[in-house]
């Protein structure tokens, strides 16, 4: 992120939505190489692979073949690509790929709801109310795209934070909490794709002209954006933020349509037929493709969300091992083709790749050959974007149902996110309340980068 003397001259602007001159100065600095850290900023892209409902680390990523019987899974660990590491017997093109990833095995916190921890997981700050599936609320902290899209957005004629998945709810609720701009307003929302790329008849309405709209039109369409523009600014310095939210998604549309590379990002078609088979013809499959391009155009943030994605879900309460045994080949090959094809094109050490749930699932099998809800301890994917490659970093108890070395907070997730993407942890963002919060209240993992 570049700080124009245009950008110290607005930041007076700038105050009303919660960035100050000292924050400025601050990032500005820490771009110029005094990051305590390294790899400040090294993340062009970030990818969050959310998987909504919580996949079981002892089924995945931290097997314990040694524990009870009535307590390990019925997978086998194997070998993977680095010497000493290994993951589950169904993911094994996965573990060809260790190399390429790092994986955190220490992740814990206190919140058994898919609600509240899925905002956690997708924020880094613990829900006010934890222990709930409480909806989208204007005071909610901002999801990791939208403060991306404000603290460092792009200059091209891109969008800042894409969403490709369904909106999360859980059961026939509105949607849930943390997958938003919250109190940022409506103007630093993503782009979202609801719909499945593996459908012959997907398409992106949002960057596609309606019939009969030519470019000329277009273009006069802009201008008369533009020409009401002084009574909209007005109405922001009167402290309208709803309003000024739209205007900036207006903006952000006429870019988006006025732009070819952003509609050749969305169309699929032009990739070889053996590639998109070797991502799966799934949703998940041809989601994780689109990721792959949208990268290649330079998107800041891009989630995934596997959220009706396929048939199963990750929250395996009833016949978890049938289940996983459906879900886990396809999101192997797809996962492991993704990191490959990102390296293959040079651009993993340029993308953060995140792949997470809100927790994990209990060490104990229940009455319905199940797993439940675990925060306590689970595993987290990493990989890009200046993290190490072929790490395993913390470590869990004989069962993967407690940290017992280096436990690490969904917020030391969200700092390690943040100062890759170029933004200090520490920067302050202030509330619809004028209150100062900082974007992190955790440590960057210096052990990963």
């Amino acid at each position: 992120m570049k700080f124009r003397r245009r950008h110290l001259l607005e930041v007076g602007s700038s105050a009303a939505l919660g960035v100050t001159l000292t924050d400025l100065l601050a990032a500005e600095e820490l771009q110029n190489g005094q990051s305590q850290y390294p790899n400040f900023g090294n993340a062009t892209s970030v990818v969050v692979i959310f998987l909504w409902g919580g996949p079981g680390q002892q089924d995945l990523w931290d097997l314990k073949p040694d524990a009870p019987t009535a307590l390990r899974s019925e997978f086998q660990p194997i070998s993977t690509s680095v010497t000493g590491t290994q993951i589950s017997e169904q993911l094994p093109k996965i573990a060809q790929q260790a190399h390429r990833f790092s994986i955190v095995r220490s992740v814990s916190h206190k919140d058994f709801e898919h609600g509240s921890a899925a905002y956690t997981a997708l924020t880094g700050h613990p829900h006010p109310l934890p222990g709930t599936n409480t909806t989208a609320r204007p005071d909610d902290f901002p999801t990791y795209g939208s403060l991306v899209s404000r603290l460092a957005p792009t200059n091209l004629a891109i969008p800042d934070f894409v969403v490709l998945g369904p909106v999360m709810h859980q059961g026939a609720r509105p949607p849930l909490a943390g997958q938003n701009a919250g109190f940022l307003g409506p103007g630093f929302d993503a782009l979202r794709v609801t719909d499945d790329p593996a459908d012959e008849s997907f398409k992106v309405d949002a960057v596609t002209l309606a019939d009969g709209v030519k470019q000329k039109r277009l273009v006069r369409r802009q201008q008369l954006l533009s020409s009401i523009e002084s009574a909209k600014r007005t109405m922001h310095k009167m402290g309208n933020r709803h309003l000024a939210g739209h205007n900036d998604l207006y903006h952000r549309a006429f870019g988006l349509l006025g732009s070819s590379a952003t509609r050749q990002a969305f169309d699929l078609s032009g990739e070889s037929p053996s590639l998109r088979e070797s991502y799966t013809y799934t949703r998940f499959g041809q989601t994780l493709l689109m990721a792959r391009r949208l990268v290649e155009s330079r998107i800041p943030l891009i989630t995934v969300n596997w959220s009706k994605l396929n048939a199963d879900q990750w929250d395996t309460h009833k016949n978890n091992y049938p289940r996983l045994r459906k879900m886990l080949p396809p999101f192997d090959q797809a996962l492991a083709t993704f990191l490959q094809d990102l390296d293959t094109r040079g651009l993993l050490d340029s993308t953060l790749v995140l792949c997470l749930g809100e927790f994990g699932r209990t060490p104990k099998i229940n009455k319905d050959a199940g797993r439940d809800h675990w925060p306590d301890c689970y595993s987290v994917m990493l990989a890009g974007g200046g993290i190490a490659r072929g790490q395993t970093f913390g470590a869990s108890n004989g069962t993967a149902a407690y940290p017992i070395a280096n436990e690490v907070a969904p917020s030391d997730i969200a700092a390690t996110l943040f100062h890759l993407k170029g933004i200090d942890p520490h920067t302050t963002i202030k509330n619809r309340q004028g209150q100062p919060l900082p974007v992190s209240r955790g440590d960057v993992i210096s052990a990963l980068l």
